[in-house]
């Protein structure tokens, strides 16, 4: 799908070509570069973006496997992407992003090349497993709607045989990871009602967090980290910390301190890496395979190639910390990137990211949740209103081709 010739030609092939801004992945980074582009300039920069699927996933509401249970319909987690550019002059195309020759300037996608004058590489990531054997295979994750949906399934099927179980057994789910998905997820599954979903028999799960050898919530403020224990533990989920997994079977989770974890169903949320196309790349690589960035969050030596989001790897100067591999970050560098591309799409110089934390919502459980913004502390239901907000508005501005003002 070719591009119009707009702009001011500079030498390159692909520049001479009147090739476009290309942007691969339509998650938070990507929607958030194609459509800052198109506004900062006023439609005048042709721009393609690329997704495999398309749809724009609300991936940090995935966690809500019980809605995700009881509802045949996907569609509250999705944003077609039609309707999301109807009324822009950015170009969607649905198709494997299947190489990248940042020294031709040209992308794969589809057995198709697609070349590009400025790149944004927004490819999110993929669960990473540390090569711990059958977690791949024997363990259910969130990271994409698919996967979420297969838990989801999963997770009344075993409820819906709950009633059948012997004695008083009732069926226990391993979350393995204690960052925020494991413990957004944990907390979904411990609090949602299988009687309603499953089956009116239904026992209530017996949920287990594993943490891993990090903290819970690492990373997050010590307030908001005391007040998601108590309300796990309310919600009736147990917390194993300090011990990593070792291995999973079919029903069996192995710690290193040689305790296992007999289960009906466990799920992976330890982390996250970036795709193996990504991880090809020349250049220098982080950790977990993200791409580490110059200031401008253009790849070192390759001008006009940005990598945004979980593909990323940024050192803030001001603290000598790794931004996170969160959709706020994401968005943050985006912004960053749809002024930069437009900048040198018109000879001017890109300027450096700055990062600033407006808080963080973690969800634990229906009608509760614990955040931390501005210094200022909230748990219970003013916190989920508050992450309930925040999702709203971000869908909202998203249906409506807005910036949004919440991430």
């Amino acid at each position: 799908m070719a591009a119009r010739r707009v702009g001011s030609p500079v030498a390159g092939v692909a520049e001479a070509s009147g090739a476009p801004l290309v942007v691969l992945g339509a998650g938070y980074a990507g929607l958030t570069v194609a459509h800052g582009v198109w506004r900062a300039s006023r439609g005048a920069i042709p721009t393609v973006l690329v997704d495999r699927n398309p749809v724009h996933v609300l991936r940090t509401e995935l966690y809500e496997v019980g809605r995700l249970a009881a509802e045949e319909d996907s569609a509250r987690w999705t944003v077609p992407l039609a309707k999301v550019f109807d009324r822009t002059s950015v170009t969607c195309r649905t198709g494997l992003v299947e190489r990248i020759d940042l020294g031709g300037r040209v992308v794969g996608v589809g057995g198709a090349e697609l070349p590009f004058r400025a790149l944004a590489i927004c490819l999110g990531s993929v669960p990473a497993y540390y090569g711990v054997p059958g977690a791949a295979e024997h363990t259910h994750q969130v990271y994409g709607l698919s996967g979420a949906k297969r838990l989801a399934k999963a997770l009344r099927e075993v409820e819906r045989r709950s009633p059948g179980l012997p004695g008083e057994r009732r069926p226990r789910i391993v979350v393995i990871g204690g960052g925020s998905t494991g413990t957004e997820l944990a907390a979904e599954i411990a609090t949602t009602d299988w009687r309603v979903i499953a089956d009116p028999k239904a026992r209530e799960p017996d949920v287990v967090l594993v943490t891993g050898a990090l903290p819970l919530l690492d990373g997050l403020p010590a307030g908001l980290v005391g007040h998601a224990r108590r309300l796990l533990r309310a919600a009736g989920v147990s917390i194993v910390h300090g011990l990593n997994t070792v291995r999973v079977e079919d029903g069996r989770v192995y710690l290193e301190d040689g305790t296992v974890l007999v289960c009906d169903l466990s799920v992976w949320c330890a982390g996250v890496e970036a795709p193996t196309l990504v991880r090809e790349l020349p250049g220098p690589h982080g950790r977990s395979g993200r791409l580490r960035v110059a200031p401008t969050l253009e790849l070192p030596g390759t001008p006009n190639v940005y990598a945004v989001g979980d593909v990323a790897e940024w050192t803030d100067p001001a603290t000598g910390m790794v931004v996170p591999a969160t959709a706020q970050a994401a968005i943050a560098e985006a912004r960053t990137v749809a002024g930069n591309v437009v900048a040198t799409w018109r000879g001017g110089t890109p300027r450096p990211f700055l990062y600033r934390e407006r808080g963080a919502v973690v969800a634990l459980g229906l009608g509760r949740a614990a955040a931390s913004v501005r210094r200022v502390t909230l748990w219970g239901r003013p916190a989920s209103l508050l992450k309930r907000a925040v999702q709203r508005e971000y869908a909202r501005t998203v249906e409506r081709g807005e910036p949004s003002g919440v991430l």
